[in-house]
């Protein structure tokens, strides 16, 4: 859950946890087909197969997909490198996500899953059918291996399992996971994302007669236990992804009427405009939308007005996310450590103006870290809220109790000469004046300078109207697009002044969050904590959020949190649109009811070509 290149609902984090018996004697043993975090499980023991499949989709034809940038390994756990698009196809996790429900996931390698009242381990149990590619059965000593690989390699796990101290095999088919804290209803839950990697397969030797190393990047196809095989590939090019006739788990009811395609190939591209230029022509099959301006006006071309194209406009895949983009001030450099330069950089960000020459008025401004969920903050604190909050008083700004966070608001001469003015006072209270055309240190003479970092050349339409503006009162602001691979190393060892970076938050957030915010990932190279926060009333926050004993507080931590976020002016928030605009050639279709809270791609899309 925590690994980068897993899909959205390997960021799933749940927090309560209900019961539902396997048997007689996985009663007495305490074990559960499920999980959730809201209520019920909508599906019981024996259920044939998830409601939003068509459990009749014929198996067959070709998916032709496209990514950017380039790929350098299909090692799946490693954060070195680039990492191949596509690896959820040949592996698997112990628990597999419902779309149709907010946080819920049922047995996928395991059955089911136990743990004490307190919480203070989970035991895994093991499907005795679950085998790898070669035919060997997955393990205990696998998932032990996984476990302790993911967490000695990736700093993202690191931080996300710090409180998961031990695995050990307890059965036959049984792993116990030992945590240093008790009452984390979340540990056993994003325990259920662990990517399972096979310990033969790492342990063995490769075909070159060495031995394979799980600690390096490697570009020989990797064997998993999953629906999909990697069959071809041409190093940072294509993949393609081969349906196995032998997977073990085609006919399980987390997998009924999924994993249809035969084939799924990917190509990658270097350039955005080249990259839709070929799903124009029919040699890709699946489009998303990232340009405003484009889906405006881009899509006039015959295949469209014929039919032969689909687009649609999907809020599905948003109803159970909250978006966070944001240009992000790195604080670990000396310009960004006072608040009162960074909420300056916010008021030179006209956000109005750009949406309506850049994007036809499509997006909406985002004013919370969870935007468009129940979870985001909104006027002034009450209740629950407010007593958290003051209990943290001498240790947040005072405006939290005054004043609702807003962002400022430009679109027209006058306004955004008022807010440029504005951020030239607050400047100016932070130690900064315009002396001839520069914004200098009034202590040191040192410009105000620093540079954008950006990982597509589609992000330079806002960023550089934005650095005009910077421009205006005296600061010197340099956009910077760098290759995916240049990114990737410098996000991770934090080399940058400034990026654009989304996080995606669940609906029910818990330790992901002290990746994202606690000062305990401030200097792990690797975390998400990209602003380099480093705030006790957060760290503070963040431990209520994962400790809380029901719903109505952990909403309550989680919305102060916001506040405090918010009003330390970490980030200038950006932009987002509240549905997933999609366009597709007809050869491929999909249910006729996408599943409640995504779009169910391309796992129980299928071919028209398929028998």
């Amino acid at each position: 859950m925590a690994v980068a290149w897993w899909n959205r609902r390997a960021l799933v984090a749940l927090a309560v946890l209900i019961s539902l018996p396997l048997g007689a004697s996985a009663q007495e043993e305490n074990f559960r087909i499920g999980t959730s975090t809201i209520g019920e499980l909508k599906y019981k023991p024996g259920f044939k197969h998830f409601d939003y499949v068509n459990p009749d989709a014929p198996k067959g034809g070709d998916l032709r997909l496209s990514t950017a940038g380039t790929y350098d390994t299909f090692n799946p756990i490693l954060t070195k490198g680039e990492v191949a698009v596509g690896l959820t196809l040949p592996f698997e996790t112990l628990m597999k996500s419902a779309d149709d429900e907010v946080l819920a996931s049922y047995g996928l390698l395991a059955e089911g899953v136990s743990y004490p009242d307190d919480v203070s381990s989970a035991t895994f149990r093991l499907r005795a059918e679950a085998k790898w590619a070669d035919g060997k059965p997955v393990t205990p000593e696998d998932v032990i291996f996984s476990f302790d690989k993911t967490k000695e390699l990736n700093a993202l796990s690191a931080n996300y399992y710090r409180h998961v101290v031990k695995a050990e095999k307890t059965g036959e088919r049984d792993v116990k996971f030992t945590f240093d804290e008790k009452n984390n209803k979340e540990l056993p839950n994003i325990l259920g994302q662990l990517i399972v990697v096979p310990k033969h397969w790492w342990e063995g030797t490769g075909p070159d007669g060495k031995p394979r190393d799980i600690s390096k990047t490697t570009l020989e196809p990797v064997m998993g236990s999953g629906p999909y095989k990697i069959a071809a590939f041409s190093p940072g090019s294509t993949i393609r992804y081969e349906l196995r006739d032998d997977y073990w788990g085609k006919d399980l009811n987390v997998n009924v009427g999924q994993n249809n395609f035969r084939n799924i190939f990917y190509t990658y591209f270097g350039d955005r405009d080249v990259e839709f230029e070929a799903f124009r022509a029919g040699n890709i099959d699946y489009w998303q939308e990232t340009q405003a301006a484009r889906w405006a006006t881009g899509y006039d071309f015959p295949a469209v007005k014929d039919g032969r194209v689909k687009k649609e406009d999907v809020p599905n895949p948003l109803r159970s996310t909250g978006i966070l983009q944001a240009l992000v001030p790195n604080m670990r450099r000396d310009v960004f450590k006072d608040a009162r330069v960074r909420e300056a950089l916010n008021y030179a960000f006209d956000f109005e103006e750009l949406n309506r020459t850049v994007a036809f008025g499509s997006y909406k401004r985002i004013d919370s870290y969870f935007w468009n969920t129940e979870l985001a903050s909104s006027g002034l604190p009450q209740g629950r809220e407010l007593e958290l909050l003051e209990g943290l008083k001498d240790k947040v700004p005072p405006e939290i109790f005054t004043a609702p966070y807003s962002n400022p608001v430009g679109g027209d001469q006058q306004k955004s000469r008022g807010n440029l003015r504005k951020a030239i006072s607050l400047l100016k209270d932070a130690g900064w004046d315009i002396k001839g055309s520069r914004m200098v240190n009034t202590k040191t003479g040192q410009p105000l300078s620093f540079e954008i970092l950006l990982s597509s050349p589609m992000l330079e339409r806002w960023a550089v109207p934005y650095a005009n503006n910077l421009k205006k009162i005296g600061i010197d602001a340099r956009v910077r697009t760098v290759d995916a691979s240049q990114y990737t190393n410098r996000a991770r060892s934090f080399d940058y002044d400034m990026i654009w970076n989304v996080w995606a938050e669940t609906m029910n957030p818990g330790n992901e969050q002290a990746d994202y915010w606690g000062s305990g990932s401030v200097d792990q190279q690797g975390s998400r904590n990209y602003a380099g926060i480093a705030n006790p009333a957060v760290d503070a926050l963040v431990r209520m959020i994962i400790f809380a004993p029901n719903r109505d507080e952990q909403v309550a931590a989680i919305k102060a949190m916001d506040r405090v976020l918010l009003a330390n002016h970490y980030v200038i928030p950006l932009f987002y649109r509240d549905t997933y605009s999609i366009a597709y050639w007809d050869k491929v279709t999909h249910p006729a009811e996408y599943p409640e809270y995504s779009l169910g791609f391309p796992d129980v899309w299928w071919s028209k070509d398929a028998k």
